[in-house]
């Protein structure tokens, strides 16, 4: 786990080293154990890295790396876990003489023996690549196949650039930081920005399973990723052959892929253990450490005061029936409320997901104790484990049964009427109504019944839940032109529940998930890895009946089979929480003169992107306690308080960014 940097000046504009070592030293917190620079002149490259160290802690493992016959050159962040086996097959075709034992040089020297588009498909990892082809005088970038680690890229001016972090690409000279209006109008919609697109105007960030070639002698040409993996194909191909296997074969089979994907992950040269929240995915991950372990697991979790957000004493319970060695920690609220200025520079870009607060605090805790941490991210989309993937499908059925053109009428004819009441009415009815419709916020909730009401196909209804800032309030860009847009569903993936589970896993997924875990984790220089990101792993579960995943109302059903093998129960079957704060609290609360300085009327006019009136509405709604507008504050505030970050100058060493 590392972060890589570097350049293609053709024109030789730059001082190669000072530009990529200055580039590099900016996101030291991604690689504090060491550093290196490699440049060729002639033809305009410079390769940048900071090495986290975790296979081979010896000078053989450093980066930048040349392979054995002199003609690629790489910086790699990430880890390839089944490099044992591509080593095997590399000796076994023709044995040769290695420099150490890291995973870096068995994949470079893949790259040389067969060729990057095979390697690439050969490795099972998470990785950001940058490689140069020293005879072709050609630079490829790649992406892993889910997006656990960033990539972007860009040309400035005349010079073609690529960082880990956005940070290193703005200490380029030259570069603009001017914004890209639909990336923010997407980012107003969702809570954070997908790919292709970043913040600033003529950045990419490079799309999951792809790469890009850069001829050496070109300028200004925009490369086009190739696909060296796609999960559209993978999906289409495991429904059209499904598994024809009992319920009790399922069980076994997922378990022992789930054995596997865990044991890979497991290997390492630094203390390593797990993320433990105490719902089913973290559990899961956790029970096959401890079964692939002749040793105790270490494994991590924070409480908080709030009982109704509290799984610690769940994730303990756990721990002790599973026999780990457990840590918690209780986060008084000063802890997590001194973290908020600081996330627009631990983030990078705007990202508006606020369980990035915990996740950035379990990270610093299990840092003090080991480099390496297992997590059960993924778990969710792959087995549906969000509540759109088991409720939304009987709504979006009885969505489908009006007629299309009285949706829209309806959807309007309720939000007519204000949450405030909506709620007074529902609660005069009261006992008459079902649960569900009398539930707490029951205003809130028929507002978001009638945005999702005027959907006129499932990848509108599906848009519409997960969308927060409906009328943007922005006029910077009219309408949000998103990559999820684009998505085409794989033929055979005809229930609701699946439609989602596939958008997530290519858009939520990589964009929310993944970024948030990724940034917070490395921002205190620990590497997480994701078991349920296994292919042969997510191969396998779409290979099964849709009804194992989401059964009678109820997700993640073959993977709560298989953990019953580990632990009972009545450890695990209660209601998905996740990590979450009260946002909604802390707002009108402790973080409420923070909050009210960036939305004030006069740094709302000062910046000069939202649109004064509505943010000033929506805060004075949400301080007046009508309606919980937390979400939609959350993403105005962390887009405020990055455009102020904007201003300061960069920090260059990870220290001063803990400090």
């Amino acid at each position: 786990m590392c972060g890589i940097v570097g350049l293609l000046d053709v024109g030789q504009r730059l001082d190669l080293r000072g530009v990529v070592m200055e580039m590099a030293d900016c996101i030291a917190h991604r690689g504090p154990d060491d550093s290196g620079v490699w440049n060729d002149g002639a033809a305009g490259v410079s390769l940048g890295f900071r090495r986290l160290a975790i296979l081979d802690l010896s000078s053989e493992g450093a980066q930048p790396m040349i392979s054995h016959d002199q003609r690629w050159v790489i910086v790699f962040n990430g880890e390839i876990y089944n490099y044992r086996e591509i080593r095997g097959r590399l000796d076994a075709a023709s044995p040769r003489s290695w420099r150490g034992h890291s995973d870096t040089e068995v994949l470079l020297e893949a790259i040389a023996e067969w060729c990057p588009q095979k390697a690439l498909e050969s490795a099972e990892g998470m990785f950001a690549i940058a490689l140069w082809d020293r005879r072709d005088r050609r630079l490829l970038l790649a992406r892993d196949r889910f997006g656990e680690k960033p990539l972007y890229y860009g040309w400035v001016g005349g010079v073609f650039v690529f960082g880990s972090e956005l940070k290193a690409l703005r200490r380029v000279p030259g570069f603009e930081d001017g914004l890209d209006c639909r990336a923010l109008a997407e980012y107003l919609r969702y809570g954070h920005v997908s790919q292709p697109r970043s913040i600033y105007a003529g950045i990419r960030k490079l799309a999951p399973g792809c790469w890009i070639a850069l001829e050496g002698r070109v300028i200004g040409e925009e490369p086009s990723p190739t696909a060296y993996w796609s999960a559209y194909n993978v999906i289409a191909r495991a429904r059209a052959r499904p598994l024809e296997l009992s319920e009790p074969e399922a069980v076994e089979r997922l378990d022992h892929s789930l054995r596997r994907a865990v044991a890979l992950r497991m290997e390492a040269d630094v203390p390593l253990g797990s993320f433990l929240s105490g719902g089913l995915d973290s559990s899961t991950v956790a029970a096959c450490m401890q079964a692939n372990s002749p040793g105790q697991v270490r494994t991590f979790t924070i409480g908080t005061d709030d009982k109704h957000l509290n799984e610690a004493p769940y994730a303990k319970a756990i721990a002790e029936y599973l026999g780990t060695d457990h840590t918690e920690l209780y986060v008084p609220p000063g802890a997590a409320l001194e973290l908020v200025p600081r996330l627009a520079e631990i983030y990078d870009e705007p990202f508006a997901d606020s369980s990035q607060i915990p996740t950035y605090i379990i990270s610093r805790l299990a840092r003090e104790h080991l480099t390496v941490a297992l997590t059960g991210d993924g778990g969710d989309e792959l087995f549906g484990g969000y509540s759109r993937h088991f409720t939304g499908e009987p709504v979006w059925s009885a969505i489908e049964r009006l007629p299309r053109p009285l949706r829209r009428p309806l959807a309007g004819a309720i939000h007519l009427v204000s949450p405030a009441v909506w709620e007074a009415a529902i609660g005069a009815l009261g006992p008459l109504l079902p649960a569900a419709v009398s539930a707490p916020q029951a205003g809130e909730r028929m507002h978001r019944l009638a945005a999702v009401l005027a959907s006129q196909t499932s990848h509108d209804f599906y848009r519409n839940l997960i969308a927060h800032w409906r009328r943007l309030p922005t006029s910077a860009a009219t309408e949000v032109d998103s990559y999820i847009d684009g998505i085409e569903v794989p033929p055979g993936v005809d229930r609701f529940a699946d439609q989602a589970m596939y958008f997530d896993t290519v858009f939520y997924l990589p964009e929310d998930i993944l970024t948030k875990v990724d940034r917070a984790a490395m921002a205190v220089s620990l590497e997480t890895r994701a078991p349920f990101l296994d292919r042969e792993l997510f191969e396998l579960a779409w290979s099964l009946p849709s009804h194992m995943r989401v059964h009678h109302g109820q997700g993640k059903y073959i993977l709560r089979r298989v953990l019953e093998r580990y632990i009972p129960n009545r450890l695990f079957d209660r209601p998905k929480k996740g990590f979450a704060v009260p946002v909604g609290t802390w707002l009108r609360e402790e973080l409420r003169d923070w909050a009210e300085g960036l939305l004030s009327e006069r740094k709302l006019r000062e910046f000069g992107v939202l649109d004064v009136r509505t943010v000033r509405r929506t805060w004075n709604e949400h301080q007046g306690g009508r309606r919980d507008c937390s979400t939609r504050l959350w993403i105005v505030l962390m887009l405020q308080a990055w455009l102020e970050d904007q201003r300061r100058p960069l920090r260059s060493h990870a220290a001063e960014l803990h400090d």
